[in-house]
């Protein structure tokens, strides 16, 4: 049985990491380019891998909201499209799933 008490924990923990590591992102894009044209070329594949970084971030940051609310709201671990139970190995390989395994298939 899954405890709830750590899983918002375990959620909030990796909330705050996501949230630092976006922020930085976020502020390392924008800082000016190099007046060097070459390093500007580097600066320009840097600043593409981490703006995708942090969309990334940004996305799941946004799914352990909605995780951390669900536990609020005492719907953790119900599927958010058919109400079934989420499987508890699911919740722990995915803890901010909204989706039963079947219904994420679906989609």
């Amino acid at each position: 049985m899954l405890d709830l008490r750590k899983v918002a924990d375990d959620l909030s923990n990796r909330l705050r990491e996501l949230t630092d590591r976006a922020d930085r992102l976020e502020h390392d894009l924008r800082l000016p380019l190099d007046p060097d044209f070459a390093e500007q070329a580097t600066d320009m594949e840097s600043a593409e891998a981490n703006q995708a970084l942090e969309e990334s971030s940004r996305a799941e940051i946004v799914q352990i909201r909605a995780a951390l609310a669900r536990i609020e709201e005492g719907e953790y671990g119900i599927c958010t499209t058919c109400g079934d139970p989420i499987a508890e190995a699911r919740l722990q390989a995915l803890p901010y799933t909204p989706q039963c395994i079947e219904c994420a298939r679906r989609n």
